[in-house]
């Protein structure tokens, strides 16, 4: 009898064993088979939502407020609008790329800066290339009064490009999924003339910056109604980069516009200077070409003209084209052979 029971107790011991190792074995492979489920589904997106239309209103709101007042160079409101982004900036991660956030010039006998921060790329070889992600946070302050109205506020031109600037910069900031390094700037004195995209292009080529390429923000708050593309890019047909974006977003994204070289918008953005100092691929992307915003310095370029949804999707639509284009093994953005 004893040996019976000595038998069954065996029995049951083994058993036991084989079914925790089972229950240990069946838990490894759900745990394993999730972990290889979230790494792939992250791998090749063409879109990743990293901001909502709320969030980019919130940011255009502020700087294109009254409070600012138009964002002048030289003023109280720029000022505020410089504190603010190298508060955001700060929070999201980003070091300084000088001694401060300020790159600092003068504008005659006025102060000003650009505010520049720095995602320094994970690879030890490819973070000493850079790219640019760049708008101006300037403004002209006031323009001719609408019914009393005399601040113009700046919306469009160019809290938009901003609000654009910081979402990425948050993004990459959090995430830091770079290989080339990538510095954020907002430019000042872009309305006296490319002052500050002037400055820093000559200052970062005296310090031989290795630069890749530069994306510049420029009036993305409208969408176009009649084309096949949802943004344009400015001096298309010097470079390559047109094509690259499509092909990294995986759809028409960029388009040529015939109004922008009519009126050689190319020269008239921040991209220029650079494209001037160290003769790379440096463009601007745009929603608006002047044929479809009634308000170009203007008082009534206001927040309430501005279409958020549209904006945040553009935005989540570049996140990955930026990815990609950080961490492609070679140079693939490259010149036209005529130039």
């Amino acid at each position: 009898m004893k040996k019976i029971a000595l038998f069954t107790f065996l029995i049951l011991l083994i058993s036991c064993d084989t079914v925790r190792k089972s229950t240990n074995t069946k838990n490894n492979i759900q745990e394993n088979t999730t972990n290889t489920q979230a790494v792939s589904v992250g791998k090749t997106p063409k879109t990743i939502s990293v901001v909502f239309a709320k969030e980019v209103k919130e940011v255009v709101s502020f700087l294109a407020s009254d409070d600012l007042a138009g964002r002048e160079t030289g003023t109280e409101g720029i000022e505020k609008a410089a504190s603010f982004i190298e508060s955001q900036f700060e929070s999201y991660g980003l070091k300084p790329y000088f001694d401060s956030y300020r790159d600092n010039f003068k504008v005659s006998n006025m102060d000003a800066y650009n505010v520049v921060g720095l995602v320094e790329g994970n690879d030890a070889t490819l973070k000493k290339e850079y790219i640019i992600i760049g708008a101006h946070y300037d403004h002209i302050g006031s323009s001719v009064g609408v019914d009393g109205d005399t601040v113009a506020n700046g919306a469009n031109d160019n809290a938009a490009g901003t609000s654009g600037v910081l979402a990425l910069a948050k993004y990459f900031g959090k995430n830091k999924t770079n290989k080339r390094s990538l510095l954020f700037v907002t430019f000042s004195a872009e309305e006296k003339g490319l002052l500050g995209s002037k400055h820093l292009a000559e200052r970062l080529k005296e310090d031989n910056f290795n630069l890749y390429t530069m994306i510049n923000l420029e009036m993305i708050g409208v969408p176009f109604k009649d084309r096949d593309y949802e943004v344009f890019l400015s001096g298309y047909d010097l470079s390559n980069l047109a094509e690259k974006i499509n092909g990294y977003s995986g759809s028409n994204l960029i388009g040529y516009s015939e109004v922008s070289k009519k009126y050689n918008l190319f020269k008239r953005s921040d991209n220029y200077p650079f494209y001037k100092a160290f003769e790379v691929p440096c463009h601007t992307v745009s929603s608006c070409d002047l044929s479809n915003f009634d308000f170009y310095h203007h008082v009534d370029d206001e927040i309430d003209k501005l279409d958020y949804p549209f904006m945040a999707s553009l935005i989540n639509k570049l996140v990955p084209v930026m990815e990609q284009m950080a961490n492609t093994e070679t140079k693939e953005i490259k010149m036209t052979d005529n130039n």
